[in-house]
């Protein structure tokens, strides 16, 4: 298969907000050992997108520059021992340079498309899928009839965790800001939608008994409001920050309540744990996808070149679900 030596990406031209996306040509991608190259037709946009684009996230030293965590398409070249052979579809979990025409990643970290899914749905599946498994969970070590409190119940992440929880026997409960955002979450399985603009989260889980799992991507006030909606030995997992991540505590509750509070972060994880993730998913989570029992929820989608507008809308909070850029299409 013959490859051009560039490509069409869209680069940081400097930190700030969503007009410094621009596009560029830049050389092609080449594959080291493990590792494979994907002709991308759809890339997901996601919040440490536009972290790393303010310059508040920045890639590991080994990562592209460019942005773009996850990606669907077609692999057009393969590294010695890497799994995949040429033509395979697939979507990955990438250490950056989604926003681009190819893109080189771990083979481990790539995954079939599922059965009955279009490469559209399936570049929305790493990045929150990787997240919600490990966090959730193996870290958080959700059970079935749990009581499972998660925000941002509309978000990319929000509506991922609670198809998973739901599926997997938990109670799940989420917070929103509308009640067209609330009626999706109880859509997808919860039990309780939460509109935070009016109603309090702490008030409602604490008649329930409390959450024994909060997954937690706010921080700043919410992080001493979740210690109060916990349960008895309840877990709060933290994934990201959007209020901030600084609050003050009482650690008496936490060792009365005999809580644990613990977080994560993904991308700088070593190959060898995100690839574990991944066999866990491939064996416990893309049947439910290829059996249609759960899906990604879609917002929109952005030419490439339109990235800054992608990133206007993730940020503006209206969107339901994942926003993706076509970049091949397929």
């Amino acid at each position: 298969m013959t490859l051009p030596d560039t490509m069409r990406a869209i680069e940081i031209s400097e930190p700030g907000g969503p007009d410094v996306l621009r596009e560029t040509t830049v050389p092609l991608p080449q594959p080291g050992a493990g590792e494979i190259v994907i002709r991308v037709a759809y890339a997901g946009v996601n919040r440490p997108d536009a972290l790393q684009r303010a310059g508040a996230y920045a890639p590991p030293p080994d990562a592209s520059p460019l942005p773009g965590l996850e990606a669907s398409g077609e692999v057009v070249a393969v590294g010695e021992g890497a799994r995949w052979k040429l033509g395979d579809q697939v979507c990955a979990l990438l250490p950056g340079g989604g926003y681009a025409e190819y893109v080189v990643t771990p083979a481990a970290h790539a995954l079939p498309v599922p059965s009955g899914m279009g490469l559209r749905e399936a570049a929305c599946l790493p990045e929150n899928y990787f997240t919600v498994w490990s966090n959730v969970f193996t870290r958080g070590g959700l059970k079935a009839g749990e009581r499972f409190l998660v925000h941002g119940g509309s978000s990319g992440i929000g509506t991922t965790a609670i198809q998973l929880a739901h599926h997997f026997g938990a109670r799940v409960f989420a917070t929103a800001g509308t009640a067209e955002k609330c009626a999706v979450c109880e859509k997808l399985g919860a039990e309780r939608a939460i509109n935070y603009r009016d109603e309090d989260f702490v008030e409602i889980m604490r008649a329930e008994g409390g959450a024994n799992l909060i997954l937690d991507m706010v921080g700043g006030d919410y992080i001493p409001r979740n210690v109060k909606a916990l349960a008895l030995e309840g877990r709060m997992v933290h994934i990201a920050f959007l209020s901030g991540p600084k609050a003050e505590l009482n650690f008496a509750q936490v060792m009365a309540r005999r809580l644990t509070l613990t977080g994560s972060t993904l991308r700088p994880q070593s190959v060898a744990a995100k690839a574990a993730i991944a066999e866990a998913l491939e064996a416990q989570v893309w049947p439910l996808l290829s059996a249609g029992k759960i899906s990604p929820v879609m917002d929109s989608t952005f030419p490439l070149a339109e990235a800054a507008a992608a990133h206007a809308r993730m940020e503006s909070s209206e969107h339901i679900g994942k926003i993706v850029l076509e970049v091949a299409g397929g």
